[in-house]
């Protein structure tokens, strides 16, 4: 039985990332802080994935502006979306810089910082990661159930979310997996014990050890701090395995291995550390089918299996709730007034590949429209739903896209495109209006143009931009 473990965490416990560009502030911090039970964990501007957060413990970011300058630097997404509070470290003062942060996670230190600031200042943000626990609640996708298969679906969770045994849940892209398996953690006897949410076809080939088993101090460069991976953050918990499908041969031997002798040992240690989680997985692969074709080991999946639950799709699930589900996002967006009759039938008769994925962009896009033209604006909300009609490959994509290929976005970026193409629809593709509904510069507005393939290249002169006609 996994039982709930709870330790208080003095302020001397914390984790803090850092990104130093060209600044040496790692080294500096790491002495500052020396005698503090601090991990310190290193992540340069090239790093796509930073180390495995651990949300038994609080973080804090420590960046130096000049990485702000790297183009290889992606930490903002994922500092944005951990909710880290930030302490940018700067060679002169800066007030705090609003574009991808609300004012209350910026804070800024001179980069002669001394032990002293730098104790103060984490001191302070202490309470401040205490204050945001109490407070600010999970902003969780509805979950809406109006139709039988759903309702089905949700008896068989509740029957089994308060049991130990492993379970398999099925789904194509966007039904909805985490949130079920959230669902069944959030009704176990454990629910005050940690939820890690991993997707197995992220972790950066060559970093599975370190993602999953954690590490001790000095196991490889610029293990400045011992840190725990993903099965000992679940201890006491539930650890959710998305896209476990996409988990390579030899990669699934060692999942195996913790799953049997409930243990790991960190890299660069030979200490064998228990563990004791629930493990939730989840698949859009016949993985029956992957185990024939010997793509998938048996005995893995048999110890996966145990429990199994297939969500069904939107279509299955039926207009009615494909409407209920479109109403529940546009209050959780801050609709306050009843959507029309016409949108909602629109919503209903509407087939969403991407299910609710691609349902709750809409309702973004629909939600920005409603704000920026006071209305239900039908002929800007009616091109939203032609587009969905259309394939990806035939919309105006930038230089050196071609037009037969289909890019590949995460699902962060396809939210985000989601919420520039409303914001350009809203304002007829006029770039400084665009960049001014987003509160962004037009250049940055430019840059994510670019990125995401929607057609940045049109009237860009070899100096600077140029709005499109």
């Amino acid at each position: 039985m996994v039982h709930a473990m709870s330790r208080k965490l003095t302020r001397d416990e914390f984790d803090l990332y850092v990104w130093e560009g060209t600044s040496d502030i790692a080294s500096r911090a790491e002495r500052c802080l020396a005698g503090m039970d601090v991990s310190l964990l290193r992540a340069d501007a090239g790093t796509a994935f930073p180390p495995p957060r651990d949300p038994g413990r609080p973080a804090v970011a420590l960046v130096s502006v000049t990485v702000m300058g790297d183009t290889r630097f992606s930490g903002y997404d994922w500092l944005a979306a951990q909710g880290l509070p930030i302490i940018w470290v700067a060679s002169e003062a800066r007030g705090r810089d609003p574009r991808y942060y609300p004012p209350e996670y910026s804070y800024t230190l001179p980069l002669s910082f001394t032990a002293s600031d730098l104790r103060k200042l984490l001191l302070e943000l202490m309470g401040t990661l205490d204050h945001l626990k109490r407070e600010a609640p999970r902003r969780e996708q509805p979950l809406v159930a109006v139709s039988e298969p759903m309702r089905n679906l949700l008896a068989e969770a509740d029957l089994f979310a308060d049991c130990r045994s492993n379970v398999l849940i099925h789904g194509e892209t966007g039904v909805g997996k985490e949130r079920v398996a959230r669902l069944l953690h959030e009704r176990a006897a454990w629910a005050d014990g940690p939820f890690v949410a991993v997707n197995c076809g992220a972790i950066p080939e060559g970093l599975f050890e370190a993602h999953f088993f954690g590490h001790a101090k000095g196991a490889f460069t610029g293990a400045v701090g011992a840190h725990k991976g993903y099965f000992e953050q679940a201890n006491g918990g539930t650890l959710f395995l998305d896209e476990i499908g996409d988990l390579p041969l030899y990669q699934q031997v060692k999942l195996l291995r913790v799953l049997e002798q409930s243990a790991v040992t960190r890299l660069g240690s030979t200490v064998e550390v228990p563990v004791d989680f629930r493990l939730v997985a989840a698949t859009n692969k016949d993985l029956r089918a992957l185990v024939g074709q010997e793509e998938f080991r048996p005995d893995l999946y048999y110890r996966l299996a145990v429990i199994e639950l297939r969500i069904p799709n939107l279509e299955e699930r039926g207009g009615a709730e494909k409407a209920a589900i479109f109403r529940a996002l546009l209050e959780r967006l801050g609709g306050e007034d009843e959507p029309p009759a016409w949108l909602l039938d629109r919503v209903s008769r509407t087939r969403f590949a991407g299910n609710v994925r691609e349902l709750s962009n809409v309702a973004e896009r629909v939600a920005i429209v409603r704000r920026q033209m006071k209305s239900w604006d039908p002929p800007r909300i009616e091109r939203i739903f032609d587009q969905l009609a259309a394939p990806i490959a035939g919309r105006a994509f930038g230089a050196g896209v071609s037009p037969c290929e289909q890019p590949v976005f995460t699902d962060a970026e396809r939210a985000e495109r989601a919420r520039i193409l409303a914001a350009l629809d809203v304002n007829g593709w006029r770039r400084q209006d665009t960049a001014n509904t987003l509160g962004i510069s037009r250049k940055v507005l430019w840059e994510k143009m670019r990125k995401l393939n929607l057609g940045a290249g049109q009237g860009e002169a070899a100096e600077g931009i140029v709005e499109a006609s």
